[in-house]
């Protein structure tokens, strides 16, 4: 059967009664929906975000920094319910008027500045800490093109493959088809990259692998959208491998953790305030009163 086609109208309406379980937080226009400002910690960063692919980007960036001993890069990470719609209030809107996570405040400096969009935050932390970005102008640049083909790609994979395979209230054939062949050309392409380099942008970790690793390492350990069988994740071996290689990292552990409000109690920190609280605030930490 064929799926049924659709006349769009002269003119778009919104329709706020909502299809799937993001119609109550998806709307067309920007800007705050309630007055609530931000808390604020006591270290120079402060983060607000969700341990989703992109918020995870943020964290583990902050964890690799700490990991090298940079004492600076202290930071305070306060859980953001994109469900519950704390995205649009009047605090979190005036660090990102796009209204979505991660958003960082860094107020090591005077006046505060404010960081946006994922990508943004890695290459502000790498250039203002050294580290994670060659200096070099050739391996710069070329860590640069797989972060900023890391930006146009996801929303392919998330916005596209995920929501029509995994969220859409209804699949239909063209939309999974569509989306489902683009993810698989990308897998070939990272797939093709790794064949002959350690990591993304060369034999040296970079803010590119902390941009892909989230949201491709995850497809293919069928971490996300469960749609690893589907597209035969397993036969891209080198981001198997890849996957696997950095998933080992120390840093890379904990920054999973940070603002994460699902799966196992062990495996979540809802906020992160010091490196102590992978130890004594995990949620079955919490929840048990140990």
């Amino acid at each position: 059967m064929s799926d049924p086609t659709y006349t769009p109208p002269k003119v778009w309406k919104w329709n706020q009664e909502g299809e799937s379980k993001f119609s109550n937080i998806n709307r067309p226009v920007a800007g705050p929906t309630h007055d609530k400002e931000l808390p604020v910690g006591e270290h120079p960063f402060q983060l607000y975000s969700l341990a989703t692919p992109n918020g995870v980007k943020a964290t583990i960036m902050f964890e690799e920094l700490l990991e090298l001993g940079i004492k600076e890069a202290e930071y305070d990470a306060w859980i953001i319910n994109i469900m519950e719609g704390d995205q649009f209030s009047s605090g979190f809107v005036g660090v990102n008027p796009n209204s979505k996570i991660p958003a960082l405040m860094d107020r090591s400096v005077e006046p505060a500045v404010r960081v946006f969009e994922s990508g943004s935050i890695l290459l502000y932390l790498a250039e203002k800490f050294g580290q994670f970005l060659s200096k070099d102008p050739a391996k710069r640049t070329e860590t640069m093109n797989w972060l900023f083909w890391q930006m146009g790609s996801a929303p392919f994979l998330g916005g596209g493959f995920g929501h029509f395979y995994a969220y859409a209230p209804e699949k239909y054939e063209y939309p999974i088809n569509r989306y489902a062949m683009e993810v698989k050309r990308q897998l070939d392409v990272l797939d093709r990259q790794l064949a002959d380099n350690r990591y993304i942008a060369g034999d040296e970790y970079s803010i590119a692998d902390m941009a892909i690793w989230p949201w491709y390492g995850a497809l293919v350990k069928n971490m996300v959208y469960e749609a690893a069988e589907f597209l035969e994740a397993h036969t891209y071996t080198n981001v198997v491998r890849w996957t696997e290689d950095v998933a080992q990292r120390p840093a890379v552990k904990r920054g999973r953790m940070v603002n994460k409000a699902w799966g196992e109690l062990s495996s979540q920190l809802h906020e992160r305030h010091d490196a102590s609280d992978f130890e004594l605030r995990t949620q079955d930490k919490l929840e048990s009163g140990k």
